[in-house]
């Protein structure tokens, strides 16, 4: 792995209120990854159009991960809708995906990540147009693995599950998006290292409708929710696992978008 600049863990472990989708370290760590993934003159032309735009100024993928909160958290008036962008709630644990409900107007991660693979893959756009699409997508890519990002209606993907851990008070949500991770107290360059230790998960259908299935499924089959409200270490563990299996896999879709809208054709 490259040098990478740390994650904020220490504001975060002291403010988990501030944590977003997969926080600041696991957007992060889905950047690092699918960047290193991608072939070295897709690489290229990605961070090219990175340092085209002066929003930018020749950042990696880890760099801009954080940026989809950043605006969305400023309610920059240029993404009127970009709160929505960021998760589709589900009715119940069939977990079928239905645009017209989920996502009206795309307004939804789903329609996002469409929205934004087309403009990436657009060589007419200019390249700032094309390098926010980028930002968008490494965001976007990582927050629809985070199984509550494509969680359900009734208890807001997870908001309203009140739980405790190590004392303090959680949402469900946000023991997804950022306990798990920084529980096993690694920064972001050692944990980097630790998930590329193997190659990256095949990246299997490039379709966010079955990604955001697949993310309501683990949900329902992936022991998402806890059997109480006390978190016990044992199970913080175990699902520390399914995350970073989620974000691995975030990584691998990360690249295979990007290789798809940057990365040369193949051969005739």
């Amino acid at each position: 792995m490259r040098p990478r600049r740390l994650a904020s863990l220490l504001v975060l472990l002291f403010f988990p209120a501030l944590a977003l989708a997969w926080g600041d370290l696991g957007h992060r760590l889905v950047g690092a990854l699918a960047e290193d993934a991608l072939r070295p003159a897709t690489r290229e032309r990605a961070l090219a159009l990175l340092a085209a735009d002066p929003i930018d100024a020749g950042g990696h993928f880890a760099d801009v991960a954080n940026w989809a909160d950043a605006v969305r958290g400023a309610r920059d008036p240029r993404y009127p809708e970009g709160w929505r962008w960021h998760w589709t709630r589900f009715a119940d644990a069939s977990c079928r995906y239905d645009a017209l409900r989920q996502c009206p107007g795309g307004q939804c991660i789903v329609g996002a990540i469409a929205r934004f693979r087309e403009r990436l893959a657009d060589a007419s756009l200019p390249p700032p147009q094309r390098a926010e699409a980028l930002r968008f997508l490494v965001h976007f890519l990582g927050d629809v693995h985070q199984p509550l990002h494509a969680g359900y209606r009734q208890d807001r993907n997870g908001f309203d599950v009140s739980l405790t851990w190590q004392g303090k008070p959680w949402s469900l949500h946000g023991v997804w998006d950022y306990a798990l991770l920084a529980s096993r107290g690694l920064d972001e360059p050692a944990y980097a290292r630790a998930l590329a230790a193997q190659p990256l998960p095949a990246a299997g259908p490039l379709d966010a409708a079955h990604w955001a299935e697949s993310s309501c499924r683990a949900t329902r089959d992936g022991g998402v929710y806890p059997p109480g409200h006390a978190l016990e270490r044992r199970w913080v563990n175990a699902r520390r696992a399914l995350a970073e299996r989620r974000v691995r896999l975030a990584a691998a879709r990360l690249a295979a978008v990007v290789e798809a809208a940057l990365g040369d054709p193949p051969p005739s």
